[in-house]
């Protein structure tokens, strides 16, 4: 099954024909190839809402951001590219495959709660919101911003569910046209930025969490970008298009996926770092913001004046437009294959453009706060897999193994999950319990990676379990 996840329809659209005229011998690809499965990658993680973590965490980490930068690339760049390369070696047809070996229940849980994720309750809703702070926003005033945002983003709806319901010729327009208009006007932008930077970056002094424990903020910023958790969802499109050019060993799939990945390991490694040194050069001419998209937004108009801003406005929003045509289409057809007898693909489609309407309304920083707390308890759940997939060939999928890791994984990931809903939540008597509880008791709590030290400790035990038993069968 193909998962058009994110910007998979239009990226594959537009190598699908150029892959499959390569030439290769045997199973090792050449320069070429690889250079092609870069850029299919590329196309997979990188959309529209993208652009605004790293520029809003540039602004807030001042001098601190290159160690920001570095934790926000391990997560947003280098798990992403392991969640494909762990699908190639585990030989899993899907994410509901990969998560099998824990139990038939929870691989429907997670896909579904992962889908959801990067579906109609976060990513989806956040495309209309990214296109409007970056689109509209500046342009009207604040007593009308509300009104605004549902105007805009009810045409933005429409036309999606409209194109998600017929994807026709558009796709391969937006694909083979806009994307690289958006690219080429982002180059122009980031150029600018070093070739007359607003500011220097060690003049700004860090803010909050970034004042003590930059690096260990950035990794969870990288969470925001959800590519590792959507990586585990289209890994298979990326590894059918290695399988056309002749590569049939999962250990040699994994290979040229992870060597194809280093070129989109660069790409994404320079966009997201040059993003963020824009965010940290930016008080030097623009205020402070409290997302990225109007970050953005001002900075353009800065460097480029009204026009400058118009463009920008105009290339994310079809950026935007075509993220979230593929994200409905997406999780429609996955849904719809998963659960055939009860709701068609155009039901779904249907339902979850309405659901990403309403969500979308609540407003961008509203969006990205709740997501928080989910993505929280689900980043944990996700690098578990991951690791434990690329393990396949010493531990072969032993479901002591995944079942004890996930398990004790699941019940340090609830700590996280509480300690970042919003403080209003975070005040009741339980949940301040609660987290008083893992702040004395569980290692690494303060810093959000609570998770690592009982997924060691399940993954210990259950290999303990596993050799115990082979012992006593043997």
């Amino acid at each position: 099954m193909y998962f058009f996840a994110l910007e998979t329809i239009f990226i594959i659209k537009l190598n699908y024909k150029i892959i499959q005229g390569v030439l290769f011998m045997g199973e090792k690809l050449d320069f070429k190839s690889n250079l092609l499965i870069g850029s299919l990658l590329f196309g997979l993680f990188f959309g529209a809402g993208n652009l605004i973590f790293p520029v809003h965490m540039g602004q807030l980490a001042g001098n601190n951001t290159l160690h920001a930068t570095i934790g926000f690339l391990i997560t947003g760049v280098g798990f992403p590219l392991l969640g494909v390369v762990a699908t190639a070696l585990a030989q899993s047809e899907s994410l509901f495959d990969l998560a099998k070996p824990v139990s038939k229940i929870y691989s429907i849980l997670f896909t579904c709660a992962l889908y959801l994720t990067i579906g109609p309750l976060f990513a989806i809703p956040r495309t209309a919101t990214v296109a409007f702070e970056v689109g509209l926003n500046p342009f009207i005033s604040d007593k009308y911003l509300q009104i605004g945002l549902f105007v805009f983003s009810l045409i933005f709806f429409l036309v999606t569910l409209y194109y998600s319901l017929r994807p026709g010729r558009i796709l391969d327009w937006v694909g083979k046209y806009l994307t690289p208009i958006f690219v080429v006007l982002l180059a122009i932008l980031l150029i600018a930025t070093y070739v007359n930077p607003m500011g220097q970056v060690d003049q700004y002094a860090p803010h909050g969490n970034y004042i003590d424990k930059p690096l260990f903020t950035g990794l969870l910023d990288g969470y925001n970008t959800m590519d590792a958790l959507a990586s585990l969802a289209f890994a298979i499109v990326v590894i059918s298009n290695i399988e056309k050019l002749g590569v049939k060993s999962p250990k040699r799939k994994a290979i040229e996926t992870f060597k194809s990945g280093l070129v989109c390991l660069v790409g994404m490694g320079v966009i997201y770092a040059s993003l963020a040194y824009m965010g940290a050069t930016s008080l030097g001419s623009v205020s402070r913001a409290d997302n990225g998209g109007t970050i953005m937004s001002m900075v353009s108009e800065h460097y480029f004046g009204f026009t400058g801003k118009i463009l920008l406005a105009a290339i994310v929003t079809v950026a935007c437009l075509k993220t979230a045509i593929g994200l409905i289409t997406s999780c429609s057809q996955m849904f719809s294959e998963m659960f055939p007898k009860h709701v068609s693909y155009n039901k779904y489609a249907f339902i979850f453009t309405v659901f990403s309407f309403i969500i979308a309304n609540f407003g961008l920083n509203k969006i990205i706060q709740l997501s928080i707390p989910v993505l929280m308890f689900l980043y944990p759940l996700a690098i578990v897999l991951i690791i434990l997939s690329l393990l396949t060939p010493v531990i072969n999928k032993q479901k002591d193994i995944y079942r004890w890791t996930t398990m004790l994984t699941i019940i340090a990931a609830s700590f996280d999950f509480f300690n970042a809903l919003p403080e209003a939540l975070k005040e009741t008597t339980i949940i301040k319990g609660i987290i008083n509880l893992a702040h004395k008791h569980l290692p690494g709590f303060d810093y959000g990676f609570g998770w690592i030290i009982p997924a060691l400790a399940g993954f210990v035990i259950g290999t303990m379990i596993w050799k115990i038993g082979t012992k006593t069968n043997s």
